[in-house]
């Protein structure tokens, strides 16, 4: 089952305390800032503003399929870290879904070929929801995802979603919007990587407009 959208008090204070870990950003970098994609195709949501406003009627047992067909080569990549996002919250109450969502993103990235961007893209969809998976089983505190947090993290194992992001570059190190979710990826636990990447992105940023758009994310 889905998590309902909650924009209670509880919600905002996780991501208050789950600042803690990343000083530079309110909250989970990943999960608690929602990427503004326009009028892109993405999962269903609800309010668009909202970190934490899934679908009621979204079912998760279509979540794989669902997120296949929306991280197709075209997806600029800024669309495919907010479906990332949503997937992760989606799977937060479900980890059926989210072991079948983290093996399906794993094993492209793995089968994938020839070195370029679409290997890249590959390698970083399975790093954004690695660690994206890892902060909501973090959440052990919300109503939502605290029943699931154990099994969460069991998906997640020491699968390291920066490494998979430092793949990604090697095959195409020169997408400034790659190098923004290396950022955010690398402002978990690679804190060190950071700035690198957030320079390269802020740098390239006028040439893609979603990342434009974005861009504070990583200021």
């Amino acid at each position: 089952m889905s998590p309902r959208p909650r924009r209670a008090p509880t919600a905002l204070l996780i991501c208050a305390v789950l600042a803690a870990a990343v000083p530079a950003m309110a909250g989970p970098p990943l999960l608690c800032h929602p990427f503004d994609i326009g009028t892109a195709r993405s999962l269903p949501w609800g309010d668009v503003t909202s970190w934490l406003a899934s679908s009621p009627g979204y079912r998760t047992s279509g979540l794989v399929t669902d997120v296949e067909a929306l991280l197709v080569p075209s997806t600029p990549v800024v669309v495919r870290m907010e479906t990332l996002r949503r997937a992760a919250i989606y799977a937060g109450g479900d980890p059926k879904a989210a072991a079948a969502l983290f093996s399906a993103l794993g094993a492209r990235a793995r089968g994938a070929a020839p070195p370029g961007r679409a290997a890249a893209l590959a390698h970083l969809d399975a790093a954004y929801y690695t660690e994206a998976l890892r902060q909501v089983s973090q959440m052990d505190r919300h109503p939502g995802f605290r029943d699931a947090s154990a099994a969460l993290r069991a998906v997640v194992g020491t699968t390291d979603g920066y490494s998979l992001a430092a793949r990604a570059l090697v095959l195409n190190p020169d997408d400034p919007a790659m190098q923004f979710e290396a950022a955010l990826i690398a402002l978990g636990s690679h804190r060190e990587a950071y700035q690198g990447h957030a320079e390269k992105a802020r740098a390239g940023a006028a040439r893609d407009v979603l990342l434009a758009r974005n861009i504070e994310h990583v200021q």
